[in-house]
């Protein structure tokens, strides 16, 4: 028979570990009459490693206090099973949340070499999954929701692509598609993808930090005809807006786009 102490210390585990396992049921060293010690046998000793054992893949107490009660091979195999499809999905959602780290460190990559500065690139192609009225429109987020590969229930505007159409007297309109980034064409669901080999591109600033809530539309596009004209392009009357990045400023929010001005 052990002491407490000694179970403590060969099996590495905490004094109080010990004590909530007994309170938990899980394990049931004898009492000595006399003085009220905890003596712990050799199976008890196998039940206290049975359960840390358990707790180190996850399993919660209660379950394993099923398994204490009674629990089949068959029983055990499906519990395990269970576990591994939650982990499985947890390391999707790891994966996808380190996905997303690397697209906000590219964007602000971007936001440092590219703003207020146009070159010549491409656009990557894009699927349209879906679209919405506005990005204001939150009537229509189950739209955005459904279409988008979002963390868990969060919405992700960086999902939306505003896509204006313009000729010389302005814009004609603008509209707001739910759009999947493709790395490889093949991998498409279906919809229309959209691609662009030679752009002008740049990225602006908005926000009330630097444009006091003032539209910089007309700004923006200006700009744009100006930079075609003096590098001899000729734009083909659209643009493609996306959101990199927002953050703050006293307060104020500035919110970063990138644009890219398809020419011919």
């Amino acid at each position: 028979m052990y002491t407490i102490g000694q179970v403590a210390k060969f099996l590495g585990v905490s004094r109080d570990t010990l004590k909530f396992y007994e309170e938990k049921e899980l394990v049931k060293p004898r009492q000595d009459s006399e003085n009220g010690y905890r003596k712990y046998s050799h199976y008890d000793i196998l039940d206290i490693t049975t359960v840390n054992f358990y707790r180190e893949i996850d399993i919660e107490i209660k379950e394993i206090q099923q398994l204490r009660k009674s629990k089949s091979i068959e029983g055990i195999h499906s519990l395990i099973d269970e576990k591994e499809r939650m982990i499985l999905e947890e390391i999707e959602y790891k994966k996808l949340l380190l996905k997303k780290i690397h697209f906000v460190k590219e964007d602000c990559e971007k936001i440092r070499r590219f703003l207020g500065k146009y070159k010549v690139k491409e656009m990557r192609p894009i699927e349209i999954k879906g679209e919405i009225g506005h990005f204001t429109s939150y009537d229509e987020y189950e739209t955005l929701q459904r279409n988008t590969d979002s963390l868990k229930s969060a919405i992700t505007l960086t999902s939306l692509r505003r896509v204006i159409h313009f000729n010389d007297d302005g814009i004609i309109n603008d509209k707001f598609f739910v759009v999947n980034e493709l790395e490889n064409l093949e991998k498409h669901s279906g919809g229309k993808i959209l691609s662009h080999p030679k752009c002008i591109y740049t990225v602006v600033e908005d926000g009330r930090w630097s444009t006091d809530g003032k539209n910089i539309d007309h700004n923006v596009g200006a700009s744009l005809q100006k930079v075609a004209m003096e590098q001899g392009h000729e734009l083909l009357g659209k643009v493609y807006i996306n959101l990199l990045l927002t953050t703050y400023e006293d307060s104020l929010e500035r919110v970063f786009f990138e644009i890219h001005a398809p020419i011919k």
